[in-house]
């Protein structure tokens, strides 16, 4: 008798299990509601990544870009567009206007000031052969034209020009590397750009010396983003080989390199600055470091890359 209860007992458990199988198979059929999975991390629940912090910004970079230190900071009130140097000189810029300070005691020596009509937004500039060689748009305006603009750094007047006329976007900036020059034709989606260019049609163009142009390739499509509605404001070719490159605002320089294919830029690395984007240079003194503005507090500063 008790082997036949035990017996009636499993065929009862059987058939409750089999009965909850089938009502769990038919309520997945339906949509009803079933017993949850276990728990999965809260940001695939939204559809962000695993390990994506929730309510970060979208373009957050996924760890703390290494920073620069900064090692100088000396006042300059031309300090709005960008910044050159030489072995006794730092030279501030700002559209017409460009002051020779001391690099020793920061003393304001001299400076140059052009017609504004004509000189309308000289960006960057730096030194190649004792020249200080400098780009130069109408920024502004539209249609957009560019031009190549050389200084004497020891009488501070200007001494001849090259145009590029309208065609590419804005210059704004120049470098002299490895034999050619190097040229970024900035375009925006904010104000100043023209219809039909964005920002997304900025690009750098390889010249030879006499500006007969070689190459060119558009920027990445994640460092165009870090741009915003604005673009590349400052360049420069490193002994390493790469390009680093600034924006208008955010306080980041993008390292850069060659495709081995295709015509856009490769980025490699990001680099936290003290100093919101605009124009620099590289320390003609001190390997490894740069010149940038702070153009809130009217400033050059010389900081060392990490």
């Amino acid at each position: 008798m008790f082997a036949f209860i035990l017996r009636l007992s499993a065929i009862f458990i059987a058939l409750l299990v089999m009965a909850e199988v089938a009502w769990a198979g038919d309520a997945a059929q339906t949509g009803a509601p079933v017993a949850a999975p276990v728990a999965a991390p809260v940001a695939a629940a939204v559809g962000a990544p695993v390990g994506t912090a929730i309510g970060a910004p979208a373009d957050a970079p996924a760890e703390a870009a290494p920073a620069a230190t900064v090692l100088t900071r000396m006042e300059a009130q031309e300090a709005h567009q960008g910044v050159t140097n030489d072995a006794k000189y730092v030279y501030a810029i700002s559209n017409s206007t460009i002051g020779k300070y001391d690099r020793a005691s920061g003393r304001h020596v001299a400076s140059w000031s052009g017609d504004p009509q004509v000189f309308i937004h000289i960006n960057s500039c730096e030194m190649v052969a004792g020249q200080m060689v400098c780009a130069m748009s109408n920024f502004p305006n539209v249609p957009m034209t560019s031009s190549v603009e050389w200084f004497n750094p020891v009488t501070m007047r200007h001494v001849r020009s090259h145009s590029f006329g309208p065609g590419h976007g804005s210059l704004t900036w120049i470098d002299w590397h490895d034999g050619f020059w190097w040229a970024c034709f900035a375009n925006y989606t904010a104000s100043g750009g023209e219809v039909g260019r964005g920002t997304e049609s900025t690009r750098l163009v390889k010249y030879s010396p006499d500006f007969v142009e070689r190459e060119s390739w558009l920027f990445p499509l994640d460092v165009l983003k870090r741009f915003g509605d604005f673009s590349a404001s400052g360049g420069r070719w490193g002994r390493d080989g790469m390009l680093y490159v600034t924006g208008h605002t955010r306080p980041e320089m993008y390292v850069l390199r060659l495709p081995d294919a295709g015509g856009r830029l490769v980025h490699v690395r990001t680099i936290t600055l003290p100093t919101g984007g605009q124009a620099f240079d590289w320390d003609a003194t001190r390997p490894g470091t740069i010149w940038t503005i702070s153009r809130d507090k009217a400033e050059l500063v010389q900081s060392r890359l990490p």
